[in-house]
């Protein structure tokens, strides 16, 4: 197996969660999953621990990267960047047929909030935005979205949806694809950017990250530090 195809697999198995935050790297089960070698799967790992996936444990393997909540917000607030900048430059670039694919996304989309299918509804929400980055025809904004989307994919299309905020993402959807028709790009590249930042809100009340704070011991656990006496001084050694 190709470095690529390796780092690939390994990839997508921490995207989708097959590996959870703070668990152990089996390197052995992957060595045999992948079917290569011990050297082939530690330079995966290396190419991962670049991209935030996964920690590196000196002579102790490595673990998978835990999700905190400062991570969360630095994410969102680049992917929306992104998507802001991606819904201006749809509307310049993007032809009459991707958007009427995005159109016909929507539109299925619609079909599986009408019947409370969030499982169906999620891939089709992704999709959409995908496609929009995709209308760019930015080459550098779409590999930048790509790596950076994934790093919030489980967060931001698996997590629970509450009818009221499944109501506001849907219409801000409407809106989203209205924007994009009258390629309107000042308000496209705002709704986007709100969408962003809403969802991000929700994964936040949802807990899927941890918290950034490091929980204070309690008062029995804590030390207090023993002055130690110091030796009196003799009359000769007094300062006067």
């Amino acid at each position: 197996m190709l470095h690529e195809e390796v780092v690939a697999r390994l990839r997508e198995k921490l995207i989708d969660g097959v590996m959870p935050p703070g668990s152990r790297v089996p390197e052995k089960e992957l060595c045999a999953e992948f079917g290569v070698s011990r050297t082939p799967l530690r330079e995966a790992l290396k190419v991962m621990a670049s991209e935030g996936y996964i920690v590196l444990l000196p002579n102790r393997g490595a673990r998978v990267a835990k999700m905190t909540a400062r991570n969360l917000e630095e994410l969102f607030e680049v992917c929306g960047g992104m998507e802001a900048l991606a819904g201006e430059l749809a509307c310049q670039h993007g032809t009459d047929a991707e958007i009427a694919e995005i159109e016909a996304l929507h539109d299925r989309m619609a079909e599986f909030y009408a019947v409370r299918d969030l499982a169906g509804y999620y891939p089709l929400n992704r999709a959409i935005h995908e496609a929009i980055v995709r209308a760019t025809h930015n080459a550098v904004l779409i590999n930048l979205y790509e790596n950076v989307s994934a790093r919030i994919r489980r967060a931001r299309f698996v997590v629970p949806m509450p009818p009221d905020h499944w109501r506001l993402a849907m219409a801000e959807h409407e809106a989203i694809l209205n924007a994009l028709q009258r390629r309107d790009a000042v308000m496209l590249s705002s709704i986007l950017k709100t969408h962003l930042r809403n969802k991000c809100e929700q994964v936040e009340r949802a807990g899927f990250a941890e918290s950034d704070e490091t929980p204070t011991p309690p008062a029995a656990a804590r030390k207090t530090p023993v002055k130690k006496p110091q030796p009196e001084q003799s009359d000769m050694e007094r300062v006067p």
